[in-house]
């Protein structure tokens, strides 16, 4: 199935071209979205096959024999996503802070911190199995702690790419004994990437694309290599400025000198973040980022925090809806 994707305030004009900047690129901020808040479901309530075993990332076998009561958790917000579009949504007692669409916002949050999950709240839920990986800060006393009180703890590959994608969801409907609704689900992400491809116009450069992360002017992040926006970036025919300029480090701290080496013809961010460093005027207040081609043409794309790289059931969506951000209606 491949949904309808739009993005709001999408204009093309004459752009100053940066490193691989062409006419196909629209210009202007613009912000990316999908049609529906809610991760569509793949299968309406679906009767798990249990008991499903599976070799969890960090080397342990474990059968899942309950998923009545489930705690998805990783930084991502991939695994509650999932959940949710393989039909178990109402099984779901526990989640992350990026599990942020409307169908999610009445199950109890286990990282009221943003990250570290309170290992007491996830225990008072009761949950049968807990889904998590090494993305959480403190996973590997999570998992301990859980696994002392008989919790059983599946844990997952932490790496977030668009190539990655399918094996997580095989990964995690297999632990949760749906392995035909997430056959199902992988089918419809592969279509919605293969449909992001097309969207690339035949004519287009590669645009150079720095993914930015921030919250307030006081901490802004520059993504490279192994960012996962990279990944994301390469799905809808860019070139990860970070990794173009030589950085090593999937983030590091953004300065003036080293975003004017990047030279991004366009700006990626999530919505909150541009929100606080006071949107695009704001933005380009920051050292370096009017020195850019992107700043010279406000070219600047954000996305829902809770959207952009939340990698798994979804990723799909956000690819296209990138892409038309990018390159506008077609």
């Amino acid at each position: 199935m491949t949904a309808t994707l739009w993005a709001s305030g999408c204009s093309t004009a004459p752009l100053d071209v940066g490193h691989a900047t062409t006419a196909a690129v629209a210009t202007g901020p613009r912000t990316a979205t999908i049609p529906s808040a809610d991760p569509i479901p793949v299968a309406e309530s679906p009767t798990p096959r249990l008991p499903a075993t599976v070799r969890t990332h960090d080397g342990h076998t474990v059968t899942v024999t309950d998923v009545s009561r489930i705690v998805a958790l990783d930084r991502y917000g991939s695994y509650g996503t999932a959940v949710f579009a393989l039909g178990l949504g109402r099984n779901l007692v526990g989640r992350d802070i990026a599990t942020k669409f409307p169908a999610a916002a009445a199950v109890p949050l286990m990282t009221p911190g943003g990250t570290d999950a309170n290992v007491e709240a996830i225990i008072a839920q009761r949950p049968t199995v807990v889904l998590t990986d090494a993305s959480l800060p403190n996973a590997a006393v999570l998992e301990r702690q859980l696994t002392s009180t008989g919790i059983l703890v599946v844990v997952g590959d932490a790496d977030r790419t668009v190539a990655g994608t399918d094996a997580l969801l095989r990964f995690t409907a297999a632990a949760l004994g749906v392995p035909g609704p997430g056959d199902q689900l992988t089918h419809r992400v592969d279509t919605q990437l293969a449909d992001a491809k097309r969207a690339i116009p035949p004519d287009a450069d590669r645009p150079r694309i720095a993914f930015v992360y921030a919250r307030g002017t006081g901490l802004l992040i520059l993504g490279g290599p192994g960012s996962g926006a990279d990944s994301l970036i390469d799905a809808i025919g860019g070139r990860d400025a970070g990794t173009a300029a030589g950085l090593t480090d999937a983030f590091t701290s953004l300065t003036s000198e080293g975003l004017i080496k990047a030279a991004p013809d366009v700006l990626l961010m999530m919505s909150d973040g541009l929100a606080s460093v006071g949107g695009v005027d704001g933005l380009l207040k920051v050292p370096g980022v009017a020195e850019t081609p992107a700043g010279r043409n406000r070219r600047v794309i954000d996305m829902d925090d809770g959207e952009l790289l939340s990698f798994g059931a979804r990723t799909g969506d956000v690819a296209m809806a990138l892409s038309r951000a990018l390159y506008g209606p077609r």
